[in-house]
């Protein structure tokens, strides 16, 4: 819609220039009288009686066209400047992603990736012994539902409990605990 109004106003300013260019040349033509100007000290005889009034008339339209055409190389050279701007922050954003990538140890946006370190689980030879196996005790008083106090939304929201319940270590026949352990139990050399 703006560039429909601005197209308007830009041929209502041609039509408006060019009716009072008639209306000058009309005037200048009907009079042709030669008048005396003087305006304090400045004295000028014999001035022709269209430029007392066209004149003035052409250096304001002078001036505003000069005016608006510096306003407009003002707003070019901001415009610019913006766009300068923008295409240095965009030059940055890049480089530090590509430093971002780089500290998280992530594939680089070409599209290559590092390879893994590779983590290799300790032997069951190698693991330490386990330490022998406590009493069961009682399931603690934490585990009993509390009593029920109105909450609000936001709060009930926010408030998650996870809990994990205490899995009671059985030994097995030969020594070895039952959880964790997913190898068979060595051979006795005794038996």
């Amino acid at each position: 819609m703006s560039h429909i109004w601005q197209r308007f106003l830009l041929t209502s300013s041609l039509l408006v220039g060019f009716a009072v260019g008639v209306a000058a040349t009309v005037f200048g033509y009907s009079n042709l009288a030669s008048v005396d100007v003087r305006w304090s000290v400045f004295h000028i005889n014999g001035v022709p009686l269209w430029t007392v009034a066209l004149v003035p008339v052409a250096l304001t339209i002078a001036a505003g066209a000069i005016y608006h055409w510096i306003d407009s190389l003002h707003h070019f050279t901001e415009h610019m400047r913006h766009r300068h701007r923008v295409h240095e922050l965009e030059a940055e954003l890049g480089a530090l992603r590509g430093h971002l990538d780089q500290v998280l140890e992530m594939p680089d946006h070409a599209g290559l990736a590092k390879p893994a370190a590779k983590v290799s689980l300790p032997s069951p030879e190698e693991e330490a012994p386990q330490p022998a196996p406590a009493e069961v005790a009682p399931e603690p008083a934490a585990q009993q539902p509390e009593p029920q106090t109105p909450v609000r939304k936001s709060e009930r929201r926010k408030r998650v409990r996870l809990t994990v319940s205490p899995q009671p270590k059985a030994e097995q026949a030969n020594g070895a605990d039952a959880i964790g352990t997913d190898l068979p139990a060595k051979p006795n050399p005794e038996a």
